[in-house]
């Protein structure tokens, strides 16, 4: 693509770079150049413009837009109009959004004229809400690099995976069962407290309490609660375990009830603070395993934790690895809860600022 100042009588087929003002109207940037358009300009006295003239090898913005846009978007989202070089994409569903960031990452790679925007990978999004805008920033880019963006996006490197660049994986239904722990001084404001966050974090993701139980903070009776629930003729999908302590070792309490109930931890802890001290396993059910989720005491607060970050997960649909627990620690430092009893205030942290320390 050429661009510059040309004669306007030379400026045939071109695209106008910025809008010009002229009586009767403007003529705006993007507008090809005709023989109308020409004679308009000439009349005002006009007799150079600025344009970009496109060769046989450039791809104009818009059509370069809608193809990138289509690379990304598939069955999840829905594409918007192009226009000025831009196409935007929607969701199709609510759910959970789940990106390839190298794949996007690459596209962006490739020339500074083709850019992607997203939304952060695993933000949860409603229906109809923007996912991503694709913008060509010239008024056309290069066949070959035009291809090799889509490449990157559609993932011609490595066609096994089969997943889109973008995606959005649908909360699904997901009756949730959930047991709490109290001891003799266990207030039951707090106990109410919990299960108001809970089912709080469950009704915006389509979810919901089916069955509840309070049981004293010790191992057996943990695991008979949850023997119970997996045995109801309805079981829940999903099991969340809060105990009145935190969890500080897969032999404590809530961890150790999952192995008595005849299931297995699967990870304890986690990179995300406030959260760290969640526990993920799973117990025998009749058709698949059942998650379960040994909630940290942070979640007692609505405030955003490592909690949330598992729960979408699991009423998503997506596994809960350990490998992707680990690699939520990359924007896992979240905003304080004010009620934790070591708080971030560096007023009241311990230092060792000695030197050579």
């Amino acid at each position: 693509m050429n661009f510059g100042p040309v004669a306007v009588r030379e400026a045939a087929g071109c695209v106008l770079a910025h809008s010009v003002k002229l009586p009767g109207g403007a003529l705006k940037k993007g507008a090809v150049l005709g023989v109308a358009e020409m004679q308009r300009l000439i009349e005002a006295g006009i007799h150079d413009v600025v344009v970009a003239r496109l060769e046989s090898d450039d791809v104009a913005e818009d059509d370069a837009a809608m193809q990138v846009a289509r690379a990304l978007g598939g069955a999840d989202a829905d594409i918007g109009n192009a226009g000025t070089g831009r196409v935007n994409l929607y969701a199709r569903h609510a759910g959970l959004l789940m990106l390839d960031a190298a794949r996007v990452h690459a596209a962006n790679a490739v020339n500074e004229g083709l850019t992607v925007a997203t939304l952060h990978s695993e933000s949860p999004v409603a229906l109809g809400q923007m996912l991503a805008t694709v913008k060509i920033i010239p008024y056309a880019v290069p066949r070959a690099a035009l291809a090799q963006v889509l490449a990157s996006l559609r993932g011609d490197a490595a066609p096994e995976t089969g997943r889109r660049a973008l995606r959005v994986a649908a909360w699904r239904p997901s009756a949730t069962g959930l047991v709490m722990t109290r001891t003799a001084e266990t207030a039951d404001s707090m106990l109410a407290k919990m299960r108001e966050s809970v089912a709080g974090r469950l009704e915006p993701l389509g979810a919901g309490l089916l069955v509840e139980d309070t049981v004293p903070h010790e191992p057996l009776a943990v695991a008979d609660a949850l023997r119970r629930m997996t045995a109801r003729a309805e079981p829940p999908q999903l099991l969340l375990v809060s105990g009145i302590a935190a969890t500080v070792d897969r032999r404590d309490v809530v961890p150790a009830a999952m192995v008595m109930a005849g299931g297995r931890v699967l990870h304890a802890g986690m990179p995300v603070d406030p959260g760290n001290l969640l526990v993920v396993g799973e117990l025998p059910g009749r058709d698949a395993p059942v998650p379960v989720v040994g909630i940290p005491t942070c979640a007692r607060s609505p405030k955003l934790n490592g909690f949330d970050f598992v729960l979408r997960r699991l009423v998503a649909g997506e596994p809960v690895t350990p490998a992707a627990i680990m690699a939520m620690g990359v924007g896992g430092l979240l905003t304080e809860i004010e009620s934790r009893p070591m708080p971030r205030d560096p007023r009241r942290r311990e230092t060792n600022n000695k030197p050579g320390a």
